[in-house]
This record gives structure tokens, sequence and C-alpha cells, in this order.
């Protein structure tokens, strides 16, 4: 099975000094990838750019790990693709899915969102 088929997935950023933190979120298949989508400046965005190893494993809504982590890499997507990473997770969520997304733009309008691809998994 494909991470992305997964509701959630824990995803393990590292920051500088190697130290985990996973966070739950939401997921889609891209491929054999696995795309996410995030707010643009959060503190997930900053450490896939200085260090785009990640570790991805199955959870549930409060991040309770359910499967067995696997190893990364994260790629940060232009814009353009950011909007077929939306389309996909309005796809896969169905109604909660395109009120988060609608929410979410009109909160932070169109570049306050991007999503990551990872791959390697």
């Amino acid at each position: 099975m494909n991470l992305g088929d997964e509701r959630y997935v824990s995803v393990t950023t590292f920051k500088r000094d190697g130290t985990p933190v996973a966070t739950p979120v939401w997921c889609a298949r891209d491929g054999e990838a696995v795309v996410i989508w995030t707010v643009a400046d959060s503190w997930k965005v900053k450490r896939v750019r200085a260090n785009p190893r990640v570790t991805v494993a199955p959870c549930d809504l409060r991040g309770k790990v359910t499967g067995p982590a696997v190893d990364g890499k994260a790629e940060i997507l232009p814009a353009g693709e950011s909007e077929r990473v939306r389309d996909l997770l309005r796809r896969k969520y169905g109604l909660i899915g395109r009120i988060t997304l609608l929410g979410s733009r009109l909160r932070r309008g169109a570049t306050g969102t991007l999503a990551i691809r990872i791959t390697d998994i």
C-alpha cells in the first residue's frame, strides 16, 4: 500500500541539531510519491528547506503512529504544482476537504499554503 492512500500520515522533519519533529497531516498519492499540503511559513517548511530528509508513517488524526515509518526525501513544490495537489486533496477528502481548502484560501490567500512531495519511500 502506498502511504498516500492513508487518511493521515505523520511526517517527521528534523531540526538543524537533528531533533525529530512529527506532525500529522493530510496526504494524497502522486504516483509513487506522497504529497502533503501545509501553511507556507510553517516550521515544517523551514525544516524541509534546511534538511529534505523526512520519515513518514501512517497515523490517526492525533498523530498516533499506526504502522512502520519509512525514510523519504521532501521537496517543496512550485506554486503551480501546489494547486494540482490541492485538487488531489479535494478529491480524496470530499466535502470536508473542499471546505477546509476553501477556508484556508479565504484566510491565507492563494500563496499562503504550499505543497510538499515526498519521494524515495
